[in-house]
């Protein structure tokens, strides 16, 4: 295959080893520059151009997109997408992998165990926050850090008031997370590819430092995950919509706990560590997936009218409960199912011999009126626009209760 690895670091030890275990096995590869892509969007078709050239075919690419240029990064990687190159990490999936929140948001959908976590703006609502997660000691994180910078730990209620209020003063959103301090200083990092985790490491900080990260002075050591922390980290990587991720999480009295899942992770740490060839692993699986390139499934779905995808749930109440599938008459009303989800269990293209149960999640395609009439009713507002009353403004403002 002709691959072209986007990074604007050509020398670094991550970027060389994908680079020469890919020539290693016979491919055509280069390193591009990411910032020197152009999109064009000018002709009949998506194209990129490189260098102020049209950019050759590639039948893949794997973007190491750095953290300070994530918006272009995600755009070029999209354009690829729209070109049918395959890449092994969406452009979505390194956006939402790059905003702490927004990844927790994703994960925590699908029951992801993570350290208690909160998000406020008003000075006000601070304490509360803390409160809500178990009370100081607590971690105040960057939405956007990297490299553990950014992350604070902070011993009691009022510093972690102070810092707060301090950071939200330059404009920088943080969150408040519980500070699990029965993992000592240490995490795992799991680098997953494709549905495994092929190497593992342990971090473990530095003297008194709770930060684990290796930039930040932390040594690593390879380790055998448990299968609940394996099925964790793939389960992760695959919800954020990343074939290539470095899985953290913590060793929690209950279980894995996801911190973070990073779409660019280094490799010289954990080939160091474990001895593994882990950008061989890399390359190994574009080279198997390189026939399925990425694509926007819901884009694709709902070009046609009156037609489009939407999550049902088997309601208890629901006379489909306890039939198999294809006695549901979800056919009969041109209704396809795509997956069918019960608990943290996603089978894909279920059978139609499969029993339903009540709470069942069947992400569907079909007539979009069908899938409408299978949601139960809610009252609707009144659609009727009333007349602008004669004191249109209450004084005093009238208090907004929760």
């Amino acid at each position: 295959m002709k691959l072209a690895i986007l990074s604007r670091a050509p020398r670094s030890y991550s970027t060389q080893r994908l680079r020469t275990a890919a020539l290693d096995r016979g491919h055509t590869v280069k390193v591009l520059n990411t910032l020197r892509f152009a999109i064009d969007l000018s002709g009949p078709e998506p194209d990129l151009q490189y260098r102020g050239k049209p950019l050759s075919h590639y039948d893949a690419a794997l973007p190491r997109i750095g953290n300070s240029i994530t918006y272009y990064g995600t755009a070029v990687v999209r354009q690829l997408e729209q070109m049918d190159v395959f890449t092994p990490n969406t452009s979505w999936g390194i956006q939402n992998s790059r905003d702490k929140l927004r990844a927790s948001q994703i994960l925590s959908r699908h029951d992801i165990g993570m350290p208690a976590t909160t998000f406020v703006r008003d000075r006000a609502d601070v304490i509360a926050a803390i409160e809500r997660v178990g009370g100081a000691p607590v971690v105040i994180k960057l939405l956007e850090g990297t490299q553990g910078i950014g992350v604070i730990l902070a011993p009691e209620i009022k510093v972690a008031e102070a810092i707060i209020e301090t950071l939200q003063s330059t404009r920088q959103n943080v969150l408040i997370q519980r500070f699990v301090a029965e993992s000592k200083g240490r995490d795992i990092r799991a680098l997953v590819v494709g549905d495994r985790v092929v190497a593992a490491m342990r971090r473990v900080a530095k003297g008194d430092e709770f930060r684990s990260n290796v930039h930040r002075g932390g040594s690593v050591e390879a380790v055998s995950l448990d299968p609940e922390y394996e099925r964790v980290a793939v389960r992760a990587a695959q919800i954020m919509g990343l074939r290539v991720a470095g899985v953290d999480m913590l060793e929690g009295d209950d279980g894995p706990l996801v911190m973070e899942v990073n779409s660019s992770p280094g490799l010289e740490g954990i080939e160091s560590a474990t001895n593994l060839d882990v950008a061989g692993a890399i390359i190994d699986h574009i080279d198997n997936q390189v026939a399925f390139p990425e694509i926007d499934v819901r884009q694709r779905l709902t070009v046609s009218t009156g037609y489009g995808v939407a999550e049902l749930l088997v309601q208890a109440a629901s006379d489909m409960v306890g039939k198999p599938l294809g006695e549901s008459g979800l056919r009969d009303r041109d209704i396809s199912v795509l997956t069918l989800q019960r608990g943290t269990q996603v089978i894909p293209n279920p059978r139609r011999s499969h029993v339903l149960e009540a709470g069942d999640r069947l992400l569907c395609f079909g007539k979009l009126e069908e899938m409408r009439s299978m949601i139960p009713s809610r009252r609707r507002r009144t659609r009727k626009v009333k007349r602008l009353p004669k004191d249109p403004i209450h004084e005093p403002w009238p208090t907004v209760e929760p």
